[in-house]
Order: C-alpha cells, then structure tokens, then sequence
C-alpha cells in the first residue's frame, strides 16, 4: 500500500468550529485513499484563508505537512486544488518545494502541470466573481440605488452562499447518482450542514446542486 499526508482546510473559523467544508474533505479523501490504495500516514488541519502572498507563513500546518511530507518521502493529498490555494503563484512556490501533491477531485494522475492550469482556472473563475459583483453593484448605483443596503448585501450574500457550497462540491458529487430526497437524508445521516448550517431537504439539494453547475468553469478535455 502506498502511503501518503493529508491536508484540509477551511477558510474561516466558524466553518472549522461548525465542521462545514472539513467533513467533506475527509469523505472525500477518505473514499480517495481506499480507491487508490494509499494510507494515510499524518494528518494536517488548518483554519485560515488561503489569500495572500505570505499565505503559507500564515498555514503553520501546511508548512508542517510539507515538513512531514518531505521526512516520510510521501506526497500530500487534498481533497480540492482550492484547498491549498486559488492563487496560481502560490501553487507554482508550492511546486518549488518538490513534494508531489494529489488533489483527490482530480485524480492520482494529475500531474504538476495539470495543477499548474487548474490553478490559473480557479484564479481566473475567482476574478470573475469578483468581476460581476463589480459590475452588479455598478448597475444598481447607475439605477440610483443607494450602496449599501439591501441590494450590496444580496450581491455579498450570493457570493459567500457560492463559496459555502464549494465545499460540500467533493460529496454531492459522491452522492450524484441518487435522488435529491436521498442525498439530503444522507447528508443528515453524516451530520454534515447546509451552507446555511442547517438540516438538509430536498429543495435545499437541488439550490446547492444548481449553484454549483452554474459556477463550475469548463475543464480542458
């Protein structure tokens, strides 16, 4: 059996507290290890955005993961690309360091430059985001609404229920094939929560599962 480091995170501390985002994670890199044949040899988890220059100053376990990762001679496995960074500088320093990394929605084969373009896909998906929240605050302004209020804190909200819902993406996709009733009851059984952190329904699976269409960026066949 090959071995290997995992490594989750969650961007804020009320999704680590609350479990939102890290549940997932380890389901999905959970059913990756016994797919592939790997055992996972150390844990590593982090609270704490991965936005900025100095990110990894600011991750001592990812700093700590690669630490382990070079002393066991493994690679590290994550769960999402995401999950180490959307900045495609910060996975090219990554790179640098020479530990292989797998990224289980991706697959054991992704290789460095598949990483490499995955990582200039989700910087270039997030500047969209950022891009129309721009342009939707624009319009309302020339509308004459006034910023600030109800209208600027929809478009907010929109986004942050976007990125709540980027990380339950790994189990819905493992739940994929069963109906939005099941999912949701399956979802409860693993007490995992909505992005809302509350119980699941039907109509709550399929809102998620359709924001999630819509953000998803094409991928390169």
């Amino acid at each position: 059996m090959k071995a290997a480091v995992a490594y989750t995170r969650v961007s804020t501390t009320q999704q680590g507290k609350s479990g939102l985002g890290l549940e997932a994670q380890h389901a999905a890199l959970a059913r990756f290890a016994e797919a592939e044949g790997y055992e996972i040899l150390e844990r590593f988890e982090e609270v704490e955005t991965g936005k900025g220059a100095d990110a990894l100053e600011r991750r001592p376990q990812l700093a700590d993961a690669l630490k382990a990762a070079r002393r066991l001679k493994v690679p590290i496995i994550v769960a999402k690309l995401d999950r180490l960074s959307r900045d495609v500088h910060f996975i090219s320093g990554l790179m640098a360091h020479k530990t292989p990394f797998i990224v289980a929605e991706l697959g054991a084969d992704a290789d460095p430059f598949m990483l490499h373009l995955y990582a200039a896909l989700a910087e270039k998906e997030r500047s969209l985001i950022s891009r129309r929240t721009k342009d939707a605050l624009a319009a309302k302004k020339a509308q004459g609404v006034k910023l600030g209020g109800t209208n600027l804190k929809s478009v907010q909200n929109r986004d942050e229920a976007l990125t709540r819902a980027e990380q339950l993406r790994p189990v819905l996709s493992e739940l994929a094939g069963l109906s939005a009733r099941k999912i949701a009851a399956t979802l409860n059984d693993r007490e995992i929560a909505t992005p809302c952190g509350g119980p699941w329904h039907a109509a709550t699976v399929i809102r998620v599962q359709k924001r999630l269409a819509e953000s998803s960026p094409a991928r390169p066949q």
